[in-house]
């Protein structure tokens, strides 16, 4: 039994980094660049600040995708294993709350995804390409 829920939850927990639409899921480096450029490094600039908030809204949306799935999951298994009426409501409580926090947070990246496109112009693409898109 303990190999089956320990499965399980391997599943549940790895299951949202393979459908993500984006070919790794998580950036390979949050921060794009290495400080001052010692050592033949990459100096930062102020176009990297662009890519360090995409890189930053990234993770964040993806760690609690994989939040809310555990969450999902521990709701599901507290529904269906308790009979009492509490418990239930308890459940169902859980899954009321995260599925508005992940409705608020998709929210919010689409709402500051469009602002930022609207705002370089109306281009299309990732908009941490801020220095490409104005030309710098």
């Amino acid at each position: 039994m303990k190999f089956v829920l320990g499965a399980y939850y391997a599943i549940i927990i790895g299951l949202p980094a393979l459908v993500m639409a984006q070919a790794s899921g998580l950036p390979s480096r949050i921060v794009p660049c290495d400080g001052v450029g010692v050592g033949g490094g990459t100096a930062c600039t102020a176009c990297h600040l662009g890519t360090l908030a995409q890189n930053i809204l990234n993770t964040g949306v993806f760690l609690f995708v994989v939040f809310a799935a555990i969450m999902f999951s521990y709701a599901g298994f507290l529904y269906l294993t308790n009979e009492a009426i509490g418990e239930q409501q308890k459940a169902k409580t859980i899954l009321g709350h995260v599925a508005g926090g992940l409705v608020i947070i998709l929210a919010a990246w689409l709402v500051v995804d469009t602002l930022m496109k609207a705002l370089l112009g109306g281009s299309f693409g990732p908009w941490n390409n801020i220095c490409t898109a104005l030309g710098m």
